[in-house]
């Protein structure tokens, strides 16, 4: 990029302006020229050092850029994953692929900030939140998040807004939770100064200093449990409880709110969202009433519009960092919408009686699975599972080869 021509011409192009408009610009940053400017904020080792940089303004068809594309996508290996951990393949309605995934007028549409033109966007966000909550139980929803590790690190710097003990800066995470989740709240945690300590259920660390809790269900080894007694252990010194839950397995216990938890986060991928070889996904953030001012992210509302007909619009936004800038609750980005209401198509497409049936043919296909390996000769460790199981093996390694050699 260090030639004139090349770089005037990009400014000009995609700027739209004009010669004595850029050098003004220049010359009020200090810098006489676009190549002094360009060399100044771009590091040596990642610029153009030949002519090669005209090759970027080349055009070209829309048939040449697809070919290209499609030989791009097709150096990806595709192979049955099988780890689980919060991913899990599964299967997009063809209605809601075309009509939602591949229409333009869902997946090019931003943030809708002009509620009256944006009512069938707004309602289908709606949804979302609806769900979520019918699902946790909980009254408040927001729509949405990124994944679920960035939902748990929101719930965590939440749980310590609301610390009612300003001195508390441990957090605990059961050992349950999934490992990029944990990953993800330990880049949280450093710059608010908080502590992170893993916990089993039988060996609770101290609560003098702890404002918040995150527990798993199912946990990464596949076990659910009643967290019950747990949570009240922790309500007793007002540490502030997060679930992980996974939306399919919660079709199949009571909301996970009625087990006494504060706030409910998870991943809504499982609903019709596809893998996309690791991302991204919608997630969920669910709560009680308590910290409806808190929680991050949109959330759309409902009202009456002046002529008394129901209208949607985005509640309580000022939560958000381009308008309240360091008061936010949150510094997120992005609610990858488009997916979160690709989830809630997905629920009302195969509705309440749908989704029990979904869940619980994952029950049966574990069952099966568990009876197969066990006439095998795997051990199968005891305990209440949903889809997942872990199974240990001396020949580990050589079953994982031979799975990869099968594309599995």
């Amino acid at each position: 990029m260090k030639s004139t021509v090349n770089s005037d011409l990009f400014i000009n192009r995609h700027l739209g302006l004009s010669d004595a408009d850029e050098q003004k610009m220049l010359s009020k940053l200090g810098f006489n020229n676009i190549d002094q400017f360009i060399n100044q904020v771009i590091p040596e080792d990642i610029q153009l050092k030949d002519k090669s940089s005209e090759i970027l303004l080349q055009g070209c068809s829309e048939i040449e850029a697809l070919n290209e594309l499609e030989e791009i996508a097709n150096e990806n290996t595709k192979m049955r994953s099988l780890i689980g951990l919060g991913y899990y393949d599964n299967h997009m309605p063809k209605v809601i692929q075309r009509h939602v995934l591949e229409n333009p007028r869902w997946y090019t549409s931003y943030t809708p900030y002009q509620a009256e033109i944006a009512q069938g966007r707004l309602e289908a966000l709606f949804n979302f939140q609806t769900i979520v909550c019918e699902l946790t139980g909980f009254p408040v929803a927001n729509a949405s998040l990124l994944d679920e590790g960035t939902a748990a690190a929101e719930a965590m710097a939440m749980s310590f807004s609301a610390r009612k003990n300003k001195s508390s800066k441990v957090y605990l995470v059961e050992s349950n939770v999934f490992d990029h989740t944990f990953n993800v709240l330990q880049t949280r945690a450093k710059p608010l100064g908080i502590s992170l300590k893993r916990f089993t259920q039988s060996n609770l660390p101290n609560h003098d200093d702890v404002f918040g809790m995150l527990l798993q269900l199912p946990g990464k080894n596949g076990q659910l449990y009643d967290p019950t007694f747990l949570i009240s252990q922790a309500h007793r010194s007002e540490i502030i409880v997060t679930a992980c839950i996974d939306p399919l397995a919660q079709v199949l216990i009571k909301p996970i709110s009625e087990f006494g938890v504060d706030v409910a986060v998870g991943s809504m991928q499982r609903f019709g969202v596809p893998m996309g070889f690791g991302g991204p996904h919608a997630a969920y953030f669910a709560c009680s009433e308590k910290y409806k001012r808190l929680i991050p992210g949109r959330i759309v509302g409902q009202t009456l519009s002046k002529n008394g007909e129901k209208s949607l619009r985005l509640a309580l936004q000022t939560r958000e960092q381009h308008i309240r800038r360091e008061k936010a609750t949150s510094n997120i980005c992005t609610a990858q919408s488009l997916l979160a209401i690709i989830s809630s198509f997905y629920a009302i497409y195969h509705g309440p009686s749908g989704l029990t049936q979904i869940a619980k043919r994952l029950v049966e296909l574990r069952i099966n699975l568990e009876s197969s390996l066990a006439a095998l000769g795997f051990d199968i460790p005891d305990g209440i599972r949903f889809d997942s199981v872990d199974v240990y093996s001396e020949h580990s390694q050589r079953i994982h080869n031979e799975a990869l050699k099968k594309r599995l």
